[in-house]
């Protein structure tokens, strides 16, 4: 853990130990569950999410191109100060400055002119046609940015899960709208949307569904338990467990954990770290508090300093810096976040055996998602740096010190909520079920999950069985995503019960894009 400890991080660390009486019908469920997965771990296997903070409009990310979708999409979208309708699939980018032979508008920094056209996939399964609909057939593309995830996907080692949300059970348009079946709570809040996202209920939620994959699995990682739930991107309720506690690491020194206090000197004096350090770890005090305390922050140096260790090893700097990453907006070379965080989970994964770990659970995150406006500019800057960092950690995750550990890792993307259909003029607005990636040897690539919905808002006689208004209703639960990478990672069917109370409310448990 690095960083300070503060008091509401302490208190519910304390709170941890002093109600493990009240949790123990929980806690003893949770060891039966993984008793049999504990006994042995052959292999190992990592899961890591991507969070995207704001709610990103995945409409413009995973599109539906043949021209039934596309008319929709397009007129719905095609509007506006700042139309964020992209431009059909063979469109070629044009200069800013440049006017669009396709729409007659001059292009402007992250316009969908100076993007080009959408690019295609072909999915390896057919897509049902919607009903009420004139398509004959469905055809797909991804978002002009996102040209690196195009070639994992075409390689068959990316997959789309589409119209996720979260939901308590299956639910259509017509009891949504009536309010005749449950649905969560806070629909269309950022707080109250990550929150259920990560931990299955809204803020305030204490235990997330990546800490509790962390809980049945944390017996396999033996005496370094500690390094089970890891997050690069400071406190996120997803990794925390009834029992496992999620170790925060930093990317920005090297090597990527720093003892906060603890360096050279202190006030010009080479001797007050070491006696600013003892005094922290002081566990004689009276004060249960403060011995709590001193135990905590013992264990945290003591684990930093074995980990800074190991990343001064060859195995972690084997791992490559990421490549520079071009920003498809302005043209400048940057600073990508998402793949330097991607690098310390890399460097992590590259230190697992001499840790002795079988099994862990990582969480990193990138914010700029809530396009009320800008929407152009923003989105594509945002989904190129996804797209450079998933492809930067697919090739070193085919190269960890000589081994490939493609079949081992699996990457995963999240976000609050997808936008509205429609667009407010130059951005959209906060909406419900939306399209993500899953990437990895192990992932079943080159197709999409779930229901792809029927596009487009209710006009004249069309009627839209997935969308109330001009928001998706999601088809496919965060629970069956979220349970169908946790039975790959070793959660048992009971296991997934605990951790996913919802999911026995669907008729399909599994998704089946895991081998």
């Amino acid at each position: 853990m690095t960083g300070p400890i503060h008091r509401r991080r302490l208190l519910s660390i304390g709170g941890g130990l002093t109600v493990l009486g009240a949790a123990a019908p929980f806690a003893a469920q949770l060891a039966a569950a993984g008793s049999a997965a504990g006994q042995s771990a052959p292999d190992y296997r990592a899961l890591v999410c991507i969070f995207m903070f704001g709610g990103n409009d995945s409409h413009n990310m995973v599109l539906a191109t043949d021209a039934d979708s596309y008319g929709r999409y397009y007129a719905a979208r095609n509007t506006g100060s700042s139309p964020i309708a992209l431009l059909p699939p063979g469109t070629a980018p044009i200069p800013v400055g440049a006017v669009s032979s396709y729409t007659g508008r001059t292009a402007l920094n992250g316009s969908p002119e100076h993007l080009g056209g959408i690019l295609p996939i072909v999915p390896r399964t057919p897509q049902p046609i919607p009903a009420g609909t004139n398509a004959t057939t469905r055809t797909f593309g991804l978002h002009p940015s996102l040209g690196p995830l195009k070639t994992l996907f075409d390689a068959g080692r990316l997959s789309v899960v589409a119209n996720v949300g979260t939901l308590v059970r299956p639910i259509t348009k017509a009891q949504f709208q009536g309010r005749t079946a449950a649905f969560p709570a806070n629909l269309f809040s950022h707080n109250d949307q990550q929150s259920t996202w990560q931990a299955g209920a809204s803020e305030g939620a204490s235990v997330g569904w990546g800490g509790r994959l962390g809980d049945l699995i944390t017996g396999m990682n033996g005496t370094n338990s500690l390094f089970t739930a890891i997050s690069t991107a400071g406190n996120a309720v997803f990794l925390s467990g009834q029992n496992v506690i999620q170790y925060q690491v930093t990317t920005g020194a090297q090597p990527a954990v720093v003892i906060n206090g603890t360096g050279s000197t202190l006030f010009g004096s080479s001797v007050a770290p070491s006696r600013v350090r003892d005094t922290i770890q002081d566990q004689t005090s009276d004060s249960l508090f403060a011995a709590d305390y001193g135990t905590v922050v013992n264990r945290s140096i003591a684990a930093s300093s074995n980990l800074n260790v190991l990343f001064g090893t060859a195995a972690a700097a084997a791992v490559p810096a990421p490549t520079p990453f071009v920003n498809p907006v302005n043209g400048a070379t940057e600073g990508n976040s998402l793949a330097n965080q991607l690098a310390t989970v890399a460097r992590m994964i590259a230190v697992s055996s001499s840790l002795g770990l079988k099994r862990q659970v990582f969480f990193v995150s990138i914010g700029g998602w809530d396009s009320h406006d800008v929407q152009n500019a923003a989105q594509g800057a945002n989904l190129a740096r996804v797209a450079h960092a998933m492809a930067y950690f697919d090739t070193v995750m085919g190269n960890v010190g000589g081994l490939n550990m493609r079949q081992n890792v699996t990457t995963f993307t999240a976000s609050d909520f997808s936008r509205t259909f429609t667009t407010n003029g130059d951005g959209t607005d906060h909406a419900w079920g939306g399209h993500h990636f899953v990437m990895g040897g192990s992932v079943k690539g080159g197709d999409i999950y779930g229901q792809y919905p029927t596009l487009g808002v209710d006009l004249g006689t069309f009627r839209n069985p997935d969308m109330a208004g001009n928001a998706l209703v999601p088809t496919t639960s965060v629970d069956q995503y979220a349970a169908t990478m946790g039975r790959w990672l070793g959660a048992s069917e009971s296991g997934l019960d605990t951790i996913f109370p919802n999911l026995k409310n669907f008729p399909t448990r599994d998704l089946g894009f895991m081998t």
